[in-house]
């Protein structure tokens, strides 16, 4: 006769009820360690019946801490950075504000078939660091190798122009004070926030986020009502003028194309961050679709506004020249100079300032992430794999911090001309990282059916397969090779400075070279459709909980009793909750029956510490 459950809890019992439609997240194994089996003996992702729970034998290990909200502002605080605060000026001037609204939503729609694609792959395998992973699985290791390091590369490239952005913005308090003295200050600041708990960095990424959404949504309201002469004086009607001066020209065109490329980059920070998230297949998504069209939207109506109220050759429009180093200040201090009010200039710095730290703080993130990742696959120094106890790679953050620290001598010889070198860096950069994820998705949805899956095992499924992909690639392709003309035929690179036509496209050719260094002395080939694996990083059995069902686990404690044994707490993973700290011998895990799971616990008087008294068993 089987004996009879008896809790004495009654939100534990009407927990019991819930147990059979709670599904509990994936989580990353280590890339050694086996599957595991399904002892339920059912097929496909079965329920938590199913789920073997095995106890923590991973050493130290990235940290599942991040909600949807905090996955959402960690991208958008990478996305939202100098380029809607600072260069969106300076594509005003170079291409008219009709130029710069095509170019921004040129870079828009491609963006969005690059993060659906990255979605799919993230939302199915949600690793850290993930774009080598899945290029050297679904592709070629040595693409893999290159994308890892062309993406650490250019966001540690960013993190200096957003370092050497916050000197010049304190410029306009403090004149007299060398800029090297900002950036230093800046990117101490930046390396203590990337040094603290994924889930205290995500909470802080989040209200730092947080401002720069209010104050562009702002800018954009006070705009409107600055344009109809609701508030302050606008002066002229300027947008008669500079929407009909139209398109400057081509290679303006092409030129502010890639700035937007680089005022876009970020969007993919959240396949970066889906390894620390808690409910990958849920927030995963969530976060892409409010990332993008937020984003978007802030940028052409940014751009628009900006249009409307500031003369397209206006001085104080962000336009480099080599020969004068000149940069100028923000539009937005611009625009809410004609308020009226001079206590909001001070304001709108101010707010510019703490976006551009909190860009450049997203940057030291999401590359020590990416350096992380190389480490574990074999692809960087195994010691920037190490991770603290409290789930932040150290060694990763400190070695990003380091090269982002050239910020210092950038702001020594000049911010102006090396700020444009920096920018064209990571622009180029960025494009060909979005062309691998791209082609990257095409290999691993072909190899996906290949290998006879079914396409509704797939958590998320990206929109227009293969137009999306394929299309996004190659125009990604053709930008990347469309930089190198306006680098020599461009008027604002012309024929001045051959530093900056280099730099223009450095990026290729240092792809290039990582990605044919790695092929030679590994031997690599292109990975067969069939041998593309899908499994490692993802359990087959394992899905996932929703939040409101992750709240009833952790705001109460069931203690279910079957023939003298007690079933212990599982915690979010699925992983049985270790005892040993509270005093409690014997954490022994087995299994039971259709794979429950129990743990032997010596016979105790009274309850575990923490538990609910309960009933003893009876037959």
């Amino acid at each position: 006769m089987n004996p009879t459950i008896q809790i004495e809890d009654k939100d534990a019992k009407n927990l019991l009820k819930k147990l059979p439609k709670i599904k509990f997240s994936r989580k990353e194994r280590p890339r050694d360690a086996p599957l595991k089996k399904n002892v339920g003996g059912g097929q496909g992702r079965g329920n938590v019946a199913d789920q073997v729970v095995q106890p923590e034998t991973e050493p130290n290990h990235l940290k599942r801490g991040l909600a949807s909200r905090h996955l959402t502002m960690i991208s958008i605080g990478g996305t939202i950075g100098t380029g809607i605060f600072l260069t969106s000026g300076a594509s005003i001037a170079k291409a008219g504000p009709i130029g710069a609204l095509l170019a921004y939503a040129i870079i828009g729609v491609l963006v969005y078939f690059m993060i659906t694609s990255l979605c799919e792959m993230a939302t199915f395998i949600p690793i850290s660091g993930s774009f080598n992973t899945y290029a050297k699985r679904f592709v070629d290791p040595a693409l893999g190798f290159a994308l890892g390091w062309n993406y650490w590369y250019f966001w540690s490239m960013t993190i200096a122009v957003e370092v050497v952005a916050a000197a010049i913005i304190m410029e306009f308090w403090a004149p007299n004070v060398p800029t090297w003295i900002w950036s230093f200050l800046f990117m101490v600041f930046i390396l203590a926030f990337n040094l603290m708990p994924v889930k205290g960095y995500g909470e802080s990424e989040y209200w730092f986020a947080l401002i720069k959404v209010v104050t562009v949504a702002v800018f954009i309201i006070v705009g409107l009502l600055l344009d109809v002469g609701i508030v302050g004086n606008s002066g002229e009607a300027v947008w008669l003028t500079n929407y009909a001066h139209g398109i400057t020209d081509f290679y303006g065109l092409l030129a502010v194309i890639l700035t937007a490329g680089f005022s876009f980059q970020g969007a993919e920070l959240v396949g970066i961050a889906a390894g620390e998230s808690m409910n990958p297949q849920k927030n995963v998504p969530q976060a892409i679709g409010q990332v993008y069209w937020r984003t978007l939207i802030f940028y052409l109506f940014t751009i628009m506004v900006v249009g409307l109220l500031v003369p397209y050759n206006h001085p104080n429009l962000i336009v480099v020249d080599s020969g004068t180093n000149a940069l100028a200040i923000s539009p937005f201090t611009i625009v809410f100079e004609k308020t009226g009010l001079g206590v909001s200039m001070h304001i709108i710095n101010f707010v510019i300032l703490t976006t551009v730290l909190s860009a450049g703080s997203s940057g030291v993130y999401a590359a020590s992430r990416a350096l992380y990742n190389m480490a574990c696959e074999g692809c960087a120094p195994k010691i920037f794999g190490e991770v603290s106890e409290k789930g932040v790679p150290f060694y990763a953050v400190f070695a990003t911090a380091s090269v982002g620290s050239l910020a210092f001598w950038m702001s020594l010889i000049g911010e102006g001309k090396y700020y444009t070198i920096l920018l064209n860096i990571s622009g180029v950069s960025i494009f060909i990282q979005w062309a691998g994820i791209s082609y990257t998705h095409w290999r691993f949805r072909k190899a996906f059916v290949a290998q006879g899956r079914a396409l509704s095992d797939l958590p998320y499924q990206a929109m227009y397969f293969p137009f999306g992909p394929i299309f996004a690639c190659s125009i990604f392709s053709l930008l990347i090779i469309g930089q190198t003309f306006n680098a020599f035929y461009s008027a604002d690179y012309g024929h001045k400075d051959p530093s900056i036509v280099i730099t223009a496209y450095s990026g290729a050719p240092l792809f290039i070279t990582l990605y044919l260094a790695f092929k030679i002395f590994k031997k690599t080939k292109v990975v067969p459709l069939m041998e593309c694996d899908f499994d490692r990083g993802f359990d087959p059995n394992a899905v996932d909980i929703d939040e409101d069902q992750f709240d009833i686990l952790t705001k109460m404690t069931a203690v279910m009793i079957k023939g003298g044994k007690k079933i212990r707490n599982v915690d979010f993973w699925g992983n049985a909750i270790d005892m040993t700290e509270k005093g409690v011998p014997g954490n022994e895990v087995v299994t039971e029956g259709q794979g429950q799971v129990v743990v032997n616990i010596p016979q105790q008087n009274g309850p575990m510490p923490g538990e609910t008294p309960v009933v003893p068993v009876t037959a």
